[in-house]
């Protein structure tokens, strides 16, 4: 057995407030795919990169930071959609700076594209990239690209 296979590389995911309500809210801006239906393709993807998901959905900024503590020293990178936290919750920001690890930001919408209040990120500056503006779509394409570097990383 491979050590990677005892070992699967461990990546959070982290969906903030409101985020439970994907399917419901806004479906013109959201569309119709469920939290639920994010995570079970997130999960799939997982299973074919060969690594591990330990995913929370929060309305609570403290329970996203405390989670990020937690798994501070087990976890290789994370995925954060902050929702209704991007242009307001610094310490989710100060979270996200403490960790040893990359966290990639994940919208499903274009921020810079709606409300002008909301084109402005306080998360962006804290993390490693930001994919955004693909629905559902932008949570595949940012697990992927973060293992792929993760990976990528490890090998050199």
């Amino acid at each position: 057995m491979s050590h990677l296979a005892r070992n699967p590389m461990k990546i959070l995911v982290l969906h903030g407030p409101n985020l439970n309500l994907f399917g419901r809210r806004e479906p013109h801006i959201y569309g119709t795919t469920t939290l639920a239906q994010i995570n079970e393709r997130l999960q799939k993807l997982a299973t074919e990169l060969g690594v591990e998901l330990d995913i929370l959905q929060s309305n609570h900024e403290g329970a996203l930071i405390d989670f990020l503590h937690e798994h501070i020293d087990a976890a290789q990178g994370a995925l954060v959609n902050p929702a209704g936290l991007t242009q307001h919750g610094v310490p989710l920001h100060d979270a996200i700076k403490a960790m040893p690890f990359p966290v990639i930001e994940v919208h499903m919408s274009n921020i810079a594209a709606r409300e002008a209040w909301r084109a402005h990120s306080i998360i962006s500056p804290a993390v490693k990239a930001t994919v955004q503006g693909f629905g559902p779509h932008s949570y595949l394409a940012a697990l992927r690209s973060l293992v792929e570097s993760l990976r990528e990383a490890a090998a050199q």
